[in-house]
């Protein structure tokens, strides 16, 4: 066959081939797939070639926890439950916190192997370095990443940054999020989002309360929740739960604790650190319901704690009073013995006595400084102590056999 032939034989090959996968619909039959196994970094937690969503209320530790994660996966370590990670590379791309000031020094107080932690700091387009846009520049990335060749995590903080277009609006999420998919699933990466819960979500499901669309917590194969707790020595610590797991187990999660650590190599340089902590059961929402119940009596303890302040400044304000009768007047407005010693102790009370054995009284004015100024004007210095008929006797000065709160 001449060469000629064989060229006219190789295109009408390829012509018939083309004849024979015309454009349309690309059907793929189940009896041609070989079943996979999902290939675990942290078994039932982070999945290669899978999307991630880490979500929780502001100043939770959620980025710090996934920057926990980096650095177990640069080193191979281990995770709470035990497991090893496999070991290699991880991309960050952050869009809230300075990798010089702030991520680098948590990564270094964690223990990551800092050669393999990589910031998406830009692309550039003809010589000119310009911010990344997950719209245009996802191949750029993947290609950077083919490079690096041993990447297996990649961080997006925040994940909404991943959508230009309008992030509250299902189809525009999905069809933003699909290239970020598509990379991972590509290359057998496995990247973690970082989100926020909306205002008001309180009770709902934890899944639902991640801010924006819907679609994000949807499109993800894993949902983590993080929130505040108390530990079981009555300590304050905090919790990461799964709230939605469409691979694995969807309940479940550990405690850990955020400490505030120098780098003895940075003088001057304090970076956050994790401490993991036990493992807790139960479905994300019965634990970020009793989270946020504990919270709420945190804050409840605190607005009656200032309230009882408020009420002892003003019992106080004008006048030395029988210790008695103040802690009449401060129960009478419903404040518990608890909130008033709190609040004595707040308002650093002077306490005098007056008298001897069973007659012995004692009584409270505010220190000088939160003293009003009009008090100050009496034309005596000396203040009179009411005795225990309710007769005011005189007394010396206030600072004589006294204590302050």
């Amino acid at each position: 066959m001449t060469a000629d032939a064989g060229n006219k034989v190789d295109a009408a090959i390829a012509a018939a081939g083309h004849r024979a996968k015309p454009d349309g619909t690309v059907l793929l039959r189940a009896a041609d797939l070989k079943p996979q196994p999902v290939r675990w970094l942290w078994r039932d937690w982070l999945a290669r070639g899978k999307l991630h969503v880490m979500a929780g209320a502001p100043g939770q530790g959620k980025t710090t926890l996934a920057l926990q994660m980096a650095a177990t996966v640069t080193v191979g370590g281990r995770w709470p439950d035990g497991s090893r990670s496999e070991a290699g590379s991880v991309l960050i791309w952050s869009g809230e916190d300075d990798p010089a000031d702030t991520l680098t020094p948590r990564l270094i107080a964690m223990g990551a192997n800092l050669n393999k932690v990589h910031f998406v700091s830009g692309t550039r387009v003809r010589g000119e370095e310009l911010p990344f846009d997950p719209a245009n520049d996802m191949p750029q990335l993947a290609a950077a990443a083919e490079r690096i060749g041993d990447v297996l995590l990649l961080i997006v903080d925040p994940v909404v940054s991943a959508v230009a277009a309008d992030s509250h609006k299902n189809t525009e999420v999905r069809r933003a999020l699909q290239p970020l998919v598509d990379l991972g699933n590509a290359m057998e990466v496995a990247i973690l989002g970082i989100s926020h819960f909306g205002k008001g979500g309180a009770g709902r499901d934890p899944t639902e309360r991640v801010i924006g669309s819907i679609a994000f917590a949807a499109v993800a194969r894993l949902v983590m929740v993080v929130a505040q707790t108390t530990a079981e020595d009555g300590e304050k610590c905090r919790m990461l739960a799964r709230s939605k797991s469409n691979i694995g187990p969807d309940d479940g999660g550990f405690e850990f604790g955020v400490a505030q650590v120098g780098l003895d190599e940075h003088p001057g340089v304090q970076a956050s650190s994790v401490q993991w902590g036990r493992a807790v059961e139960g479905t994300a929402r019965q634990l970020l319901a009793e989270a946020e119940a504990n919270q709420d009596d945190d804050q409840s303890r605190g607005a009656a704690t200032s309230e009882a302040v408020e009420a002892l400044r003003l019992i106080l304000s004008t006048d030395t009073v029988p210790s008695k009768s103040a802690t009449a007047q401060m129960r009478a407005e419903g404040h518990t013995d608890k909130a008033i010693r709190t609040a004595r102790e707040r308002l650093r009370v002077v306490v005098a006595r007056s008298g001897f054995g069973t007659a012995m009284a004692s009584y409270w004015r505010l220190p000088p400084a939160l003293v009003p100024i009009e008090a100050h004007s009496r034309p005596s210095k000396e203040r009179a102590f009411m005795g225990a008929n309710g007769q005011e006797s005189p007394t010396a000065p206030l600072g004589n056999d006294c204590e302050v709160f």
